[in-house]
């Protein structure tokens, strides 16, 4: 029996253009304890012409990307950049590591497989661990997992034992796109210019430059921090047909996953008077018209589809001003479009609202004196809906690793 492990040994999320690295250790099960040490304890006990050695005959890893779809809203078949099984198993006919095998979808991303050895030979007890390491495209898109469409990552390792049938194992792993990250190349060729002798900025003669030894992850999270630490506060005013409601103040328009989106409800410059109100985080799904199955006017055959996640309720009936603090969970998946699909995000704000103007309570005729106001028993009212757009960005892979599902390692036997 021979054990086959592969696993990542920091993380499961990555970034789109960082280097995956995956470890594969192949170990032979068969034998007694004592034969566990190595050739050189067998050959000393003059065993080693018994024992039954493991003799594999290739193996092979690769990453791709699967694209599986809603076959009664989303129409792939005319996808330029995607190859449908049929047509792999046909182009791939020739060749026992199908990595794709018995997977669903179309894959829409896929490397060059990797030869990680051939007739490796493993006595009893004995393991060797290889090392696969393979860059991940920036344009890769990212995971996603929603109501019409999925993407999933995994590495394939396919291995075979002489005189048996190829087994494959996948183990599955999380990408985030971060933008931007296309134009490190422009840094690169200034460095490489600068290395060469070739000026191309002015520069302080008596200050030593420093190389950026920067890696993509750094890039990246600079590149993040750069554009979700912008304050700029926007303020929104709220009406309907009475006048105004309220003003709403949004701190910054740029949020990562994993931060608090926050503002503040003004009401003391509203003269309709706000009963309630709720703030709900939603994500929208909107199919490109071009892979539609049916479009139409309704919200499924539109090819729009609306996720709802944290939300905030409060009763704000003669509130001056309050303050909202929703959270964007980390499983979420930021905002992207691909040819298939766009993914944006939005605060979806409801505020009920009185069509008449309501009693308040007399002044107290001194300051000793209080005054209590008794609320009317009904109201007339109704609900006005207003959506407010914001971006959502990537965070540190480090922070949605920690709280990932995903395994971090898969094992099986042949």
């Amino acid at each position: 029996m021979l054990e086959i492990v592969a696993r990542f040994p920091g993380r499961s999320v990555f970034l789109a253009g960082e280097t995956i690295e995956c470890l594969v250790t192949f170990t032979n099960l068969g034998g007694p304890a004592g034969h566990r040490n190595g050739s050189s304890n067998l050959a000393a006990a003059g065993v080693i012409g018994k024992v039954k050695m493991a003799k594999l005959a290739w193996s092979s890893a690769q990453i791709h990307c699967q694209c599986s779809v809603s076959e009664s809203r989303v129409s792939i078949a005319d996808t330029p950049d995607s190859l449908t099984h049929t047509e792999m198993k046909t182009s791939m006919s020739r060749t026992s590591f199908v990595p794709f095998q018995g997977e669903k979808g179309a894959t829409v991303l896929s490397t060059k497989p990797t030869i990680l050895f051939c007739d490796l030979m493993l006595l009893p007890g004995e393991s060797q661990t290889f090392t696969y390491c393979e860059v991940l495209p920036t344009e890769a898109p990212p995971s996603y997992r929603g109501s019409a469409l999925k993407y999933s990552y995994k590495i394939t390792i396919g291995a075979q034992r002489l005189g048996c049938p190829t087994k494959l194992m996948r183990l599955p792993f999380r990408v985030l796109v971060v933008p931007g990250l296309l134009d490190t190349t422009v840094y690169e060729q200034q460095e490489q210019q600068q290395d060469n002798g070739e000026a191309v900025s002015p520069a302080n003669p008596f200050q030593q430059r420093q190389r950026n030894d920067n890696t993509l992850l750094d890039v990246a999270l600079e590149n993040l921090q750069i554009i979700t630490c912008r304050k700029g506060p926007s303020y929104f005013n709220i009406t309907n047909g009475l006048g105004r409601v309220a003003r709403f103040c949004l701190f910054k328009p740029a949020y990562r996953i994993g931060d608090d989106v926050v503002g503040t409800c003004d009401f003391t410059q509203g003269v309709v008077n706000c009963v309630q109100f709720s703030v709900t985080l939603q994500s929208e799904e909107v199919i490109s018209e071009t892979y539609r199955r049916a479009p139409g006017t309704g919200d499924t055959q539109s090819g729009s589809t609306v996720t709802s996640y944290s939300k905030h309720e409060e009763f704000c009936l003669n509130t001056a001003k309050t303050n909202i603090s929703i959270a964007l969970p980390l499983t979420a998946t930021p905002a992207f479009y691909t040819d298939l699909v766009t993914v944006r995000w939005r605060l979806h704000f409801e505020f009920v609202t009185t069509k008449t103007a309501l009693s308040t309570a007399p002044p107290p005729s001194c300051p000793d004196e209080s005054v209590t106001w008794q609320g009317p028993a009904h109201l007339d009212v109704e609900t006005m809906i207003w959506d407010l757009p914001i971006k959502v960005f990537a965070t540190n892979p480090v922070f949605v690793s920690s709280v990932s599902l995903l395994k971090s390692h898969v094992s099986c036997k042949i």
